[in-house]
């Protein structure tokens, strides 16, 4: 993939920002170790509460002039090897004040030390905090939406699916943004030799495989493992998906979108040209950066307000 095709405005903020050889032993420990000494407390606009009785390392952002009753509980991206809840602080607190809803950031474990099913399960314990303490939240507990990115968003897509097979309250809407969605994706030894900035097809495969304990694209995988993997997607939340057309999880994405749709799943597929990987996180000052966080919180908006009093 040539620079080239990066759009103009992106181009020197991804100069800046590194990409992590994940693989590397020595580089994913670094990487943790920096991210645990990451810790960011001033949110203009919003109180931060870090909840000692809530699932470990859950964040809650309550917006100084709150709007509604609903909420999102967002989840990280990292691959599934890297990452904290404190690396979101900027973007859930924004979201949270722009949209006047609270927004709870969960903590999982990450593998390969923790492998499946021990991420999702930790993430089923703050949906499943979030709705029990509801009346101290302030929320409506039948009006949580789930979201996250890249490992974040394929997370929160499989948390959707929990709740429609147990039966209980599904969540209201799933926001998803470059969403990992598909083992199948790093099993393509084609994709290797393709220059995907910020996040490859290599580290994909090391992801994948650290969470699965399997290789990528194995016939038989664990349930709720790989969202994109489900037959059946009727019933489901309906869906925000946005992702870069030259981000590595663009076709894979637009895949899951085309399927939601076909199972009559209400679904807006929101592709940005020329945005890498995970821009809006690493170039949130830019244009193309600002305009697709606006789309994707007006979309979210609408989608809490038409969850008022549904049962």
């Amino acid at each position: 993939m040539r620079p080239s095709r990066v759009t103009p405005e992106l181009r020197g903020p991804l100069l800046r920002s590194p990409e992590i050889p994940v693989r590397l032993p020595w580089a994913l420990r670094a990487t943790r170790f920096l991210m645990h000494r990451t810790d960011t407390r001033h949110l203009p606009g919003v109180t931060l509460e870090l909840p000692e009785e809530a699932a470990p390392g859950v964040r809650v952002y309550r917006p100084e002039e709150r709007r509604s009753q609903a909420a999102l509980l967002w989840i990280h991206g990292g691959g599934l090897v890297i990452g904290r809840a404190v690396q979101d602080d900027p973007l859930c607190s924004a979201t949270a004040r722009e949209l006047g809803v609270t927004v709870v950031s969960a903590e999982y474990r990450l593998a390969p030390e923790h492998p499946y099913p021990a991420a999702l399960d930790d993430c089923h314990a703050a949906w499943t905090w979030s709705r029990e303490n509801a009346v101290s939240l302030g929320v409506d507990p039948s009006r949580v939406a789930v979201g996250g990115q890249s490992a974040g968003g394929g997370l929160a897509a499989a948390l959707a699916q929990r709740p429609h097979d147990e039966g209980g309250t599904q969540p209201l809407a799933q926001w998803l943004f470059s969403p990992t969605l598909d083992d199948r994706t790093a099993a393509r030894r084609d994709l290797d030799g393709v220059r995907h900035y910020m996040w490859n097809n290599r580290a994909d495969r090391f992801g994948w495989r650290s969470y699965l304990a399997a290789e990528p694209g194995s016939s038989t995988l664990p349930r709720y493992a790989v969202p994109a993997r489900r037959e059946d997607l009727s019933g489901l939340p309906p869906a925000w998906i946005g992702v870069g057309d030259i981000d590595l999880f663009h076709d894979e994405s637009r895949e899951y979108a085309r399927r939601l749709g076909d199972a009559g799943v209400g679904t807006a597929f929101h592709p940005v040209p020329g945005a890498p990987h995970g821009f809006e996180s690493w170039a949130p000052g830019t244009g193309v950066a600002r305009d697709h966080l606006a789309t994707a919180r007006a979309w979210l908006g609408r989608a809490l307000v038409r969850g008022a009093g549904r049962s």
